[in-house]
């Protein structure tokens, strides 16, 4: 089955109980980038269009976390975001687990750069020109040091700058998720960008629709109470974005190797 048919299955039709973006407003989230610049550019290229195709409306752009590791470029990625100023629009960034483990590693904090390096640290250091498999040779406390000089204050300083939700109407954004049953208030950073269990089975409503990435889906995954839009672009060649207006909701995704988007479907036209 097609990108176009796997997306467009589940799509709600607007009607007066869906869940409802902010009144006057349109958010377009964006899932896991993974160091994945060439699709980026891609997906950025159909927000822009869908915007053209589409104004009057005050808009957010939101990138769910996880821009780094495991893909090739993430020196690329946070170079191209951390300029991204879209004309009209608000840009918002969330952090995702795997910022969160970079940024602590720069910190000075030991005991985890061996993992991190398994789980997609290689290829990010890899685009910063730093020889990964050299590095693990190191004594950790060198290593650290030579990350710390090798990546630019100016990436470091705009992946700090990070936050961990965004509340849009009826639907929150977050990287990983929720802990069911704690209020959006009380929840643990930790949980924000690492949880999956027992979020992912847990049916009740949360008193918001929860927008997350971290978990990788074959296509996007709608619930009631929570839509996953990490489609695996380091893997899958897909990068998906999940658009919200009023009660309406379509989604953008690319799909690599033909250079070309699927272009968007919506709920109700």
């Amino acid at each position: 089955m097609g990108l176009f048919k796997r997306i467009s299955r589940g799509l709600l039709t607007a009607d007066a109980s869906a869940p409802k973006g902010a009144a006057g407003a349109r958010a377009y989230a964006i899932g896991d980038i993974h160091g994945r610049l060439d699709l980026l550019e891609l997906l950025l290229q159909r927000i822009d269009a869908d915007r053209a195709a589409r104004p009057g409306k005050k808009e957010f752009i939101i990138f769910l976390g996880d821009l780094i590791d495991r893909g090739p470029d993430s020196a690329g990625v946070v170079e191209r975001l951390r300029g991204y100023r879209p004309a009209g629009a608000q840009v918002i960034f969330l952090g995702g687990n795997h910022e969160e483990v970079l940024l602590r590693i720069l910190a000075g904090e030991k005991k985890i750069l061996a993992s991190w390096l398994k789980f997609g640290g290689a290829e990010c250091l890899e685009s910063y020109g730093i020889d990964a498999e050299a590095l693990r040779h190191r004594e950790e406390g060198d290593a650290i040091r030579l990350l710390q000089a090798k990546i630019p204050a100016e990436h470091r300083r705009f992946l700090e700058s990070f936050a961990d939700t965004f509340r849009f109407g009826d639907y929150l954004f977050v990287h990983a998720g929720i802990r069911p049953g704690v209020a959006i208030d009380a929840q643990d950073k930790s949980d924000l960008r690492w949880i999956r269990e027992p979020f992912l089975t847990d049916a009740k409503e949360h008193g918001c629709v929860v927008v997350h990435g971290h978990t990788i889906v074959d296509q996007v995954e709608e619930r009631r109470n929570r839509i996953g839009i990490d489609t695996g672009a380091y893997q899958s060649g897909i990068l998906t974005a999940l658009a919200i207006e009023d009660e309406r909701r379509w989604f953008l995704a690319t799909e690599a190797g033909e250079g070309r988007s699927l272009g968007y479907v919506s709920a109700a036209a």
